[in-house]
C-alpha cells in the first residue's frame, strides 16, 4: 500500500507531506471540448444566449475553480496561483468551442489539478448556460497538455 502517495503504512488515506520540497515554479496547461448543434455554436459566435455572454462567463467560472481546486479534490494542497488564464478556441468545422487553461505558481506541488479543474468547470458553464437550446452537447476530451517544474520534470502530451 505504502506505493501509493496518497495512502500510509496502514492503508489509511492522507494527504502528501510536502513540507521538505522546495517552492518552484511551476506551470500546467489543460484542454477539453464543448461539442454543440450548429445552431447553439451560432448562438455562441454571435452573443445571441438570453442567459449573457457564454464565454466571458465561462471564462470567470474556469478561473474561479482553479483557486478552489482544493476545496473541490481530496487531497489537493491549497496553492497560492500567480496565474490562471482561459482561452477559447472556436472550431467552426465541429461545432464545438476548445478550451485551454494554463495555471502558473511558484510553490511545493505542481497546478495539473488546477488546469483540468478549470477547463472542466468552464465546460460545465457553457453547458450550463446552454442547456435550454441544446441538450445534445458533449463535453470532451479533458486532458492534460503540459506540465512543467517540480521533481518529475517536463511532460508534453504527444500529438
Amino acid at each position: 500500500m505504502s506505493s501509493f502517495t496518497h495512502i500510509d503504512d496502514k492503508g489509511r488515506v492522507r494527504m502528501v507531506d510536502v513540507t521538505d520540497k522546495k517552492p518552484t515554479v511551476r506551470v500546467a496547461r489543460a484542454g477539453g471540448s464543448v461539442f454543440l448543434k450548429p445552431e447553439t455554436f451560432d448562438m455562441i459566435r454571435d452573443h445571441k444566449v438570453k442567459k449573457g455572454n457564454v464565454l466571458e462567463t465561462a471564462r470567470i467560472a474556469g478561473i474561479m475553480a482553479a483557486k478552489k481546486t482544493s476545496e473541490l479534490i481530496p487531497m489537493c494542497h491549497p496553492l497560492h496561483l500567480t496565474h490562471v488564464q482561459v482561452d477559447f478556441v472556436p472550431n467552426e468545422a465541429n461545432h464545438c468551442i476548445v478550451i485551454e487553461a494554463a495555471v502558473r505558481t511558484i510553490d511545493q506541488t505542481g497546478v495539473e489539478m488546477e488546469a483540468l479543474t478549470a477547463v472542466s468547470v468552464t465546460a460545465l458553464t457553457i453547458y450550463d448556460m446552454c442547456k435550454s437550446y441544446d441538450r445534445e452537447m458533449r463535453i470532451s476530451e479533458i486532458q492534460l497538455l503540459e506540465k512543467s517544474g517540480g521533481k518529475s520534470g517536463t511532460y508534453k502530451r504527444s500529438g
